[in-house]
């Protein structure tokens, strides 16, 4: 067997057993979803990881989810399920909608209306996660905390997207205080909008290699591993 496919067979296993023993440590019976983040990787790598048994790929790039995504379908590939987690102008908006199964990084309402009228043209319905800044960095993309409950109230209004939960990108950093007290936010947010609005949003995008399993620990539901895969 190729050697990069026995690499990612073994990567995958090792990252959903940590998934596995961190949702058994805090008595959670349900499934969270490792999202395998392959930006500017070629098609090859990607074809290999496919091979190894991983089928949920996530990407930043416009141009590029769509070149890979063509590649995947032109060797008869359909079972991928793609995953758009880049900051996402209303202009590319158009390119991405036939073939991702969910966009995390809706970070405000003219966005969310945009892929709704795209997704209408599709004949679709799309999948979207709102994603909230919970660090407070000007860096960062994402609504504040203060606005989540206004803004789905209007996202859950728009026919052609189904609002299935939040996004964050934590702090990077090795303090762990300052990590769960990020997530713990979106949860409790999730929570407050779900009450207030009568909703049952789901799903926490949160958590990345160097913190997933605290984000799991927290609620999250989606883990969006890169240096982990590649």
């Amino acid at each position: 067997m190729n050697t990069e496919i026995e690499y990612f067979q073994k990567i995958d296993k090792n990252i959903k057993s940590n998934i596995e023993s961190t949702l058994a440590k805090v008595c959670r019976k349900d499934i969270v979803k490792p999202i395998a983040v392959s930006k500017t990787k070629p098609n090859e790598t990607l074809m290999n990881a496919y091979l190894a048994g991983i089928k949920i790929f996530g990407e930043n790039y416009v141009q590029e989810l769509v070149e890979k995504c063509k590649y995947f379908q032109s060797n008869n590939i359909n079972d991928i399920e793609w995953h758009f987690i880049g900051h996402l102008q209303t202009n590319k908006v158009k390119y991405i909608i036939p073939f991702v199964h969910y966009i995390h990084s809706v970070d405000s309402l003219k966005l969310a209306i945009e892929i709704d009228k795209k997704a209408k043209q599709f004949n679709k319905i799309q999948n979207i996660l709102l994603q909230v800044n919970t660090s407070g960095e000007n860096s960062k993309s994402g609504c504040s905390p203060s606005e989540v409950i206004p803004i789905v109230a209007e996202l859950v209004q728009l026919p052609n997207i189904k609002l299935v939960g939040l996004m964050t990108i934590g702090t990077f950093t090795d303090y762990e205080n300052q990590q769960r007290k990020e997530f713990l936010l979106l949860n409790n947010l999730m929570k407050s909008a779900n009450q207030s609005l009568n909703l049952n949003l789901k799903e926490l995008s949160m958590g990345m290699t160097h913190d997933y399993t605290i984000a799991i620990s927290e609620g999250a539901t989606m883990v969006r591993i890169g240096t982990a895969y590649f």
